[in-house]
């Protein structure tokens, strides 16, 4: 008879009651450098134009570009954590717009009301691209690309239809308050908000929050990033990875929706031009904030992060007299850098799963 001898017990080791759970990081060290090089940029900036810490005329609108910046580099990011690119996220936020501004201006419907119907607009054309890729296989670069020259016939067709000047002006009660408003109008007893913070940022707030918790807690979040880190294995692990496909590009048009809502909220009109600059800030927050481009890798706040560098570096050179030309030029250089160490944390992600097996 053969018998098997259990290990002898660690008397050195704690008990289970004592032990101590590794504390999760609120944020991960590319995420806190990111925070420390704005926090350094900004006072920079500060010291050579004390005119950058004004609260109404530079943080306020730089907050609110940031604000609308950051939702388009978030839906990027829902397709990127799938591994795809939505080429098209500036005309899905225009086409979204379009159904806003058609709303208010033909409808009169409420604030509210129209906002919802873009939103719905922009969901419906993102998870059309999505299906189109699950259902042919056909690369999201080519599907997204198409896609983007189809609405910027279909838009500018539909404006110079039902519009006069390529634009809806009318705004329902509400959207003037929201552009100008920041949080000092809203005060509980005699403590107030602070006048730098628009109130157009409540969306920012809200998608940032719900992202994170998709990614975080939810199956749906799990199984779109099993989906982008390895579609095949995923498949053979039960994933249905055609119907997180066009999940993701459905958010990611609801959320370019979201910007180009929030973007004609800024100017105070839905024109057909919303939405023309947003292809490179959508992958400049994604990649800087930390999410691979190949999928299964997402940072929500660093994507937040990532969009704010690059409207603090934007408005910080404006201020110094940078001229437009230039400035694209350095935008391209953090973009290509970027990339550059995207590919770089693949590439030791990759040597580290060899290494471990």
């Amino acid at each position: 008879m053969t018998t098997t001898s259990s290990p002898p017990a660690d008397t050195d080791r704690p008990p289970v009651s004592q032990r101590r759970t590794p504390r999760r990081r609120i944020l991960a060290p590319q995420q806190l450098g990111l925070l420390g090089l704005v926090v350094a940029l900004v006072i920079v900036f500060g010291l050579l134009r004390p005119a950058f810490f004004d609260a109404r005329l530079v943080l306020f609108p730089l907050l609110r570009d940031i604000s609308t910046l950051t939702v388009v580099a978030l839906a990027q990011m829902v397709v990127l954590s799938v591994g795809h690119m939505n080429l098209a996220v500036g005309r899905m936020a225009s086409f979204g717009a379009l159904f806003a501004g058609l709303g208010y201006d033909r409808l009169g419907l409420p604030l509210s009301v129209g906002l919802l119907v873009c939103l719905l607009a922009g969901a419906l054309i993102g998870a059309l691209s999505g299906w189109i890729i699950a259902r042919t296989g056909v690369s999201s670069f080519v599907v997204t690309l198409a896609m983007d020259f189809a609405l910027l016939g279909l838009v500018s067709l539909l404006y110079s239809a039902l519009t006069e000047n390529a634009a809806f002006t009318s705004t329902p009660s509400g959207m003037t308050e929201l552009r100008q408003y920041s949080l000092a109008d809203i005060c509980v007893g005699p403590v107030c908000g602070s006048p730098a913070i628009p109130q157009l940022a409540q969306f920012t707030v809200l998608a940032v929050i719900g992202l994170g918790f998709l990614y975080r807690y939810t199956r749906t979040g799990r199984e779109l990033l099993l989906t982008g880190a390895n579609p095949a294995a995923a498949e053979l692990s039960g994933i249905p990875t055609a119907r997180r496909v066009i999940t993701a590009h459905m958010l990611s048009g609801l959320l370019a929706a979201l910007a180009g809502f929030m973007a004609a909220v800024s100017t105070g009109t839905f024109r057909a031009s919303i939405g023309d600059d947003f292809m490179l800030p959508s992958f400049l927050g994604a990649v800087l904030g930390g999410t691979l481009l190949t999928g299964g890798v997402v940072s929500v706040i660093g994507a937040l992060l990532g969009t704010s560098l690059v409207g603090v570096i934007r408005k910080g050179l404006d201020l110094l007299g940078v001229g437009l030309e230039s400035l694209n030029i350095y935008l391209g250089c953090v973009l290509l850098l970027a990339l550059s160490a995207d590919r770089v944390r693949h590439i030791v992600s990759y040597r580290k799963v060899v290494r471990s097996t």
